[in-house]
């Protein structure tokens, strides 16, 4: 990804009930993942999304994945969670909105793309399969990766799967 790339995160899994008891878990900076679980995207504009199941939305964690599929090219944008503070010393331009003083747009600066992709995915695992178990969500985030992807395709989703089913190997 070379362009403008939006990157965010997301916690997939049942309701915290009683989040105020919950004890922190040591790297989750507030965010546990006893009950929900982490998964990390990056959109490009006009273009494809990647998202992986994390342990984790550590700085740690985040990086890595940043360099493996974003380009120092692209235009980086994110919110402002701390974890993406070391984007501009690892050579990207990176811009951010601030959701917890309500901005969600500053000029082309914005994560809603991706923040639709989360709320497709999650209502549609909610209104199709109910819950998926940890183990399999990552085999759902790419399905729902794979539809986002080809959502400009005229071809038929149904001939593009039986074509690479049949595909050797």
């Amino acid at each position: 990804m070379e362009n403008i790339v939006e990157i965010d995160e997301t916690n997939y899994g049942a309701k915290e009930s009683n989040k105020h008891n919950n004890k922190k878990v040591k790297g989750t900076q507030g965010r546990s993942n006893r009950v929900k679980t982490p998964i990390i995207g990056a959109v490009e504009r006009k273009g494809n999304i990647i998202a992986e199941v994390a342990s984790d939305t550590t700085t740690q964690t985040i990086k890595p994945f940043v360099k493996q599929h974003i380009s120092v090219k692209a235009k980086v944008k994110t919110d402002e969670y701390h974890s993406y503070n070391q984007l501009k010393r690892l050579g990207y331009k990176h811009d951010i909105v601030c959701h917890g003083l309500k901005e969600y747009v500053k000029g082309d600066t914005h994560i809603n793309n991706l923040e639709n992709f989360w709320s497709q995915l999650k209502r549609s695992i909610n209104g199709t399969y109910h819950s998926v178990s940890r183990k399999y969500l990552q085999v759902y985030v790419n399905e729902f990766a794979y539809r986002y992807n080809r959502r400009n395709s005229q071809e038929p989703i149904f001939y593009d799967i039986i074509a690479k089913a049949s595909m050797p190997y």
